[in-house]
């Protein structure tokens, strides 16, 4: 079982900071999720996780010890791009993986492109974007790896197979390994991960346990009877990350105690007071982008 550490990491293009002051710690035997907008620098962070850019400044450490050749051993990686090498069939890359790698499986390979449905016998160049994501999902997971680094592992793959790529990243899991995975389906990551970590502008903005997050997180919402009222200091309550004011409603986004919240905005005046949950993308779209998040979400509970 392999735990990552990445301390104050910087990357910089020239005078632009891809990955600005980035701290993050990775447990292992768990999914771990890493959100952002596209630029957020999800892709550079793993490419310093894997020696293919330098850092400017920081460090990442594999169990205490630095990325050394032996590592990679242990490391299998997606990356967002497709790697193949178009002259090659199917199964030319796998035999390739083989020779490269002691712990590679060629029979779980194949076990894997069959469950993806591509045939071995097919050059990498007649291959869609989808099949080509397929099989680096196949080597990737062939290779019995402690550590899976994936840059958007479902991309360009129709449903089914995108579960299958979520169902194997679970257990793979539970068998004690380490996974840490981007994407932009925001819903695989919610039925995936147990962990995640938001990214914006190359820096760390959210963090937690994904069931912590969507149980501390909710939106407290109130109707007031007219539009001259006052919040008696509510949002001044270090639990009250952000407050919206629409005309005669308000809508509250608080990090602990919603109730205790609710009832205090009820006692200011405010009617139909609710507590609404948020989901995973809810969250996300407050931690990076809080003029687009929205709040229409199911009343968990209603106070007056």
């Amino acid at each position: 079982m392999s735990t990552i550490t990445i301390s104050s990491l910087r990357k910089f293009y020239g005078k632009i900071p891809a990955v600005d002051g980035f701290s993050l710690e990775i447990p292992s035997a768990s999914v771990f999720g890493l959100l952002g907008p596209n630029g957020a620098g999800k892709t550079t962070t793993f490419k310093c996780m894997l020696g293919l850019a330098r850092p400017s400044s920081g460090e990442i450490r594999y169990d205490g010890k630095p990325l050394v050749p032996e590592t990679f051993e242990r490391i299998a990686y997606i990356p967002e791009r497709s790697v193949l090498y178009d002259w090659m069939t199917v199964e030319e890359h796998v035999e390739m993986t083989r020779r490269a790698f002691r712990s590679f499986d060629s029979r779980r390979a194949f076990e894997l492109l069959a469950t993806f449905g591509i045939d071995r016998r097919r050059r990498a160049r007649a291959l869609s974007k989808g099949m080509r994501t397929a099989v680096m999902v196949a080597l990737a997971f062939a290779r019995n790896a402690e550590i899976l680094v994936l840059d958007e592992p479902t991309g360009g793959l129709d449903p089914v197979n995108q579960r299958h790529v979520l169902s194997l990243m679970i257990n793979e899991a539970a068998k004690g390994n380490s996974i840490i995975f981007s994407s932009h389906q925001i819903g695989q990551v919610e039925r995936a991960a147990e962990h995640i970590a938001v990214m914006d502008h190359g820096r760390l903005v959210l963090q937690g346990l994904v069931d912590d997050l969507k149980a501390d997180r909710k939106i407290v919402e109130g109707i007031f009877p007219d539009v001259s009222f006052t919040l008696d200091g509510i949002t001044n309550d270090a639990r009250v990350a952000r407050a919206d004011r629409t005309e005669r409603i308000v809508r509250l986004l608080v990090t602990a105690g919603a109730d205790e919240i609710a009832a205090r905005l009820s006692s200011a005046g405010a009617m139909g007071v609710r507590v609404l949950d948020l989901n995973l993308e809810d969250i996300f779209l407050y931690a990076v982008s809080p003029a687009t998040a929205t709040t229409d979400v199911v009343a968990k509970e209603t106070s007056t």
